[in-house]
């Protein structure tokens, strides 16, 4: 018999997961070889990690679609993690894939995203190649924990590099995690925009609610059952062709409908341009960075345009104007 509780746990995984389920003990491992814990399994670790990081806790301040909403229900990056995971999770129980794999790059998909959503992103793309993807990876492999990053296990991180829709996660648990990110964000930016005004439950196509469903709460239960129905005991995560269509109807109709939408998206032009601003300042002026930073630049010998990305995509929307603010504002003007 395993003798830790850690052992024992990898025991069960064999007997009960899916045959195409990830098994923490056959992780391809970590960039630095660490003792293992006598009670959690690796990836349940890593979750652990990422749920204690400081970028984590940074989301609850960054924007999800609608910029400083009237009102204390829209998402924020936070809680549209936290959906993603909740799709995720029941997913993958579903299917006996690994929970704790699919939890862990569930709540580090976007670690690495903008104040402002994708407003700032493309915001950053524009001075230094920048994507959310990417900037995630680099969070936990570079940037927290003073720049030793977070040590997570190869599948957490691929799972994470691949959430987009044109990755391709190598493990199930990372191909649920990105579909359920659609999911997610699709079925509550609709809600959030009927709250702000900007959509109705008529407006959205017939068609469209006749295969997926005529409310938030049936659409979001007819794609994760034909998720799971369309991907048991399969070595791919899928859709039927039907309700797989009818989502990226769905989609592309929020596109047109809401994430460009004058009224929802307005202040975003602000945004991009208070982002732009904030890079070029600094790099004008690098030793305003903080030290760690600093040190990047220094010891590491990073790009500088890369080190003053990595600051500005690490602040929350309430940093960001505050450092505008500072740089940008007479004292007179102020509040």
């Amino acid at each position: 018999m395993p003798g830790t509780i850690r052992e024992r746990m990898e025991e069960r995984e064999k007997e009960y997961l899916s045959p195409y389920a990830a098994l923490s003990i056959c992780s391809k491992g970590r960039e630095r070889e660490e003792a293992e814990c006598d009670i959690r399994p690796v990836f349940q670790r890593d979750r652990d990690r990422i749920l204690h990081c400081k970028a984590f806790r940074r989301l609850k301040q960054k924007t999800q679609v609608f910029l400083q909403p009237k009102g204390d229900h829209y998402r924020t990056r936070l809680t549209h993690t936290l959906e993603v995971s909740q799709n995720a999770r029941t997913i993958a129980k579903a299917l006996r894939l690994n929970e704790d794999l699919v939890e862990a790059i569930a709540l580090g998909h976007d670690l690495g995203h903008t104040p402002f959503g994708h407003a700032g992103e493309r915001a950053l793309n524009s001075v230094f190649h920048f994507a959310h993807n990417e900037q995630s990876v680099r969070v936990v492999e570079r940037l927290e924990r003073q720049g030793r990053g977070l040590n997570l296990t190869w599948e957490v991180r691929d799972g994470i590099r691949n959430h987009k829709t044109s990755g391709t996660p190598h493990t199930l648990e990372g191909q649920v995690l990105r579909l359920s990110d659609k999911i997610a964000y699709i079925n509550h930016d609709i809600d959030d925009a009927m709250r702000g005004g900007v959509l109705t439950e008529e407006m959205i196509p017939k068609e469209i609610r006749r295969t997926l469903g005529d409310s938030g709460k049936r659409r979001l239960d007819t794609m994760v059952h034909d998720v799971i129905v369309h991907s048991m005991d399969r070595p791919e995560i899928a859709m039927s062709a039907e309700v797989g269509q009818a989502m990226g109807d769905l989609r592309k109709f929020m596109f047109s409908n809401v994430y460009m939408n004058p009224k929802a998206k307005g202040e975003e032009d602000k945004a991009v341009h208070l982002i732009r601003q904030l890079y070029e300042y600094y790099i004008e002026h690098l030793e305003l960075l903080p030290n760690q930073f600093l040190e990047a630049l220094e010891r590491q010998g990073e790009e500088k345009e890369q080190v003053v990305c990595d600051y500005i995509a690490g602040m929350t929307d309430n940093y960001a104007v505050k450092k505008y603010e500072e740089y940008f504002m007479p004292e007179a003007w102020k509040n």
